[in-house]
């Protein structure tokens, strides 16, 4: 049952397909940006259940991006999907207001992950 809706922010296209490919038997609705500087308007116009946010982006990156949807929504609900598996950036993601913090390489994770956040 598709009932869900994601906001996916990453610079990598093929990223961004594979997140797509993934969650799909589960969406909606999917929007996409390519930049943490895009992530507020698009969270605004679109409302989604889910966003997933790459941390290093080209102009703003995902922590940044991800406190300014936090103070724009306090209740959203953010996940981080990175490639760097490192304690002190997932500490400061977990403080920026994300609610998971996912490897890239652990994406085929992400349905439970989201349905557990959902529910």
């Amino acid at each position: 049952m598709k009932t869900m809706t994601f906001l996916i922010v990453e610079d990598n296209a093929g990223i961004r397909r594979l997140l797509r490919r993934t969650l799909v038997d589960t969406a909606s609705a999917i929007w996409e940006c390519t930049d943490g500087s895009d992530a507020l308007a698009a969270y605004e116009e679109h409302r989604p259940d889910i966003v997933l946010m790459d941390i290093r982006m080209p102009l703003v990156d995902g922590l940044t991006a991800t406190r300014q949807i936090r103070d724009y929504d306090p209740s959203a609900r953010i996940i981080v999907v990175t490639d760097y598996e490192d304690d002190d950036l997932r500490a400061a993601a977990f403080n920026a207001g994300v609610r998971d913090y996912v490897l890239k390489n652990e994406i085929s994770n992400l349905p439970e992950i989201v349905a557990f956040l959902a529910s």
